[in-house]
């Protein structure tokens, strides 16, 4: 018979479990990285499936359809105020500034609490991530050097995070820990990089009105952060015109969500000891009063970050619906004979592939080399050179963020579509070569 005072949820077995536990490690880091890596394995798989419908639209039938569709035009009117854009940008610049934000909730919670606080700890994944930025980005720009496409130097940049652990989890045992561990945090620096580059070089002309408003908006909500107002609907709608003032300013709009994502508290408002004497007090009580529940719902949801309580709600959101709804309006690239021809000798299309299948995981593997040479860093226990090369290449599988930096770097459908091909070709050549190389390691993990 269950013991009432236990939690009805919790199994003996799950309470010896050392990730079940209430030690910091497990609670702080271990909890929500596994939560993390399940959502973005589950997430991959439809990540995948909406890309593989996006191109048998786009080259069935039906493909008319498929175009027509993305090109409808959506409007929101609110009296005289009205704005009217394509399915396809409301994906693209609405939707996915929740991805981003999603992402910025993500960084500041691994700055804060997770691998990247402890500087010696973030050193490995931050230079990896450097090294897998800058050699890729030179040998697309070595490759387009005074082209047409020079602009899409920023598409071999960014590690697709959800494809990438999917990758991982299919493969089992075979993938070490730490190597999972390394590639989460070399992924979130990725992040990092990709947005600076967005926000610096991928942008219209700049009105200063617009900015101006938007870091306004920036600035009340640092305040009220500040004098600890806590109420979420002051911050969304705060949110939609920061999120509207970026969008109006000529800088991209997902930009929005990863500075309040950035902006999140990532402490929680009180300590997990005040929630415990709160619930403490109340196991004791033969009665307890309405306001004494409201005081134990209080202090056990302000003893979560409000970051990762947020990160919690939207993350599935932004996983299972938002990046395959990005890939479903993205990814359909018309296949014909000649279009397939240009892409094959087309310097977009080869720097794209060579940059994301040869330049990631050579400039990963480099700068790892080079830290551990100079003896900055040192490898995991558990990987060896083999596994690093294997990350390296994993970290290949471009994808999300590949096919968002096209979308901002080229007008031309043309070149969009030798981008797209490009980053379809190498996230599958990326995906290979990474699994090939983790499952003929001589060693399964522990």
């Amino acid at each position: 018979m269950t013991d009432p005072s236990e939690p009805l949820s919790a199994t003996p077995a799950d309470r010896t479990t050392w990730l079940a536990s209430d030690r910091p490690l497990a609670r702080l880091v271990a909890r929500p990285l596994a939560q993390f890596l399940h959502v973005e394995a589950a997430g991959g798989v439809l990540l995948l499936a909406a890309t593989v419908v996006a191109l048998l639209w786009a080259n069935s039938p039906w493909q008319d359809a498929y175009h027509d569709l993305w090109s409808t035009e959506a409007v929101i009117r609110v009296g005289s105020f009205e704005v009217a854009e394509s399915l396809r940008s409301w994906v693209n610049d609405g939707l996915m500034a929740v991805f981003f934000f999603v992402v910025g909730l993500e960084i500041k919670r691994e700055l804060v609490t997770g691998d990247l606080r402890d500087r010696q700890a973030a050193l490995l994944p931050a230079l990896a991530a450097v090294g897998g930025m800058l050699v890729p980005a030179g040998i697309y720009a070595a490759i387009n050097a005074g082209g047409d496409g020079s602009a899409g130097w920023g598409i071999p940049m960014a590690t697709d995070i959800a494809f990438a652990v999917g990758v991982l989890a299919l493969l089992g045992d075979r993938v070490p820990a730490p190597a999972k561990v390394l590639l989460l945090a070399l992924a979130i620096v990725d992040d990092i990089g990709a947005i600076l580059v967005i926000a610096v070089f991928y942008r219209s002309d700049l009105h200063l009105g617009w900015l101006a408003g938007a870091l306004g908006g920036l600035a009340v909500v640092i305040g009220l952060r500040r004098v600890r107002v806590w109420y979420l609907p002051i911050y969304i709608t705060l949110g939609i015109v920061i999120w509207w003032c970026m969008f109006r300013s000529g800088i991209h709009a997902t930009l929005a969500g990863v500075v309040l994502g950035l902006l999140a508290p990532a402490r929680p408002l009180l300590a997990p000891s005040q929630s415990d004497r709160v619930l403490a007090r109340l196991s004791a009580d033969t009665a307890i009063t309405i306001d004494e529940v409201r005081e134990a719902s209080f202090a056990l949801r302000e003893s979560v970050p409000v970051a990762e309580r947020i990160e919690a709600a939207l993350h599935p959101w932004s996983s299972y619906v938002i990046v395959p709804l990005f890939a479903l309006a993205n990814a359909g690239v018309t296949l014909s004979w000649d279009r397939v021809s240009d892409a094959a000798t087309s310097p977009i299309t080869l720097g794209t592939v060579v940059g994301l299948v040869v330049g990631k995981p050579l400039g990963i593997v480099l700068a790892v080399a080079i830290a551990v040479w100079l003896g900055w860093a040192r490898l995991p226990e558990g990987l060896d050179w083999r596994l690093v090369g294997g990350l390296g290449a994993v970290a290949g599988i471009g994808f999300t963020v590949s096919l968002f930096v096209s979308g901002l770097a080229f007008d031309d459908p043309l070149r969009q579509s030798q981008a797209t091909l490009g980053v379809l070709t190498a996230s599958v050549s990326a995906a290979a070569v990474g699994a090939l190389l983790f499952r003929t390691h001589r060693t399964r993990a522990t």
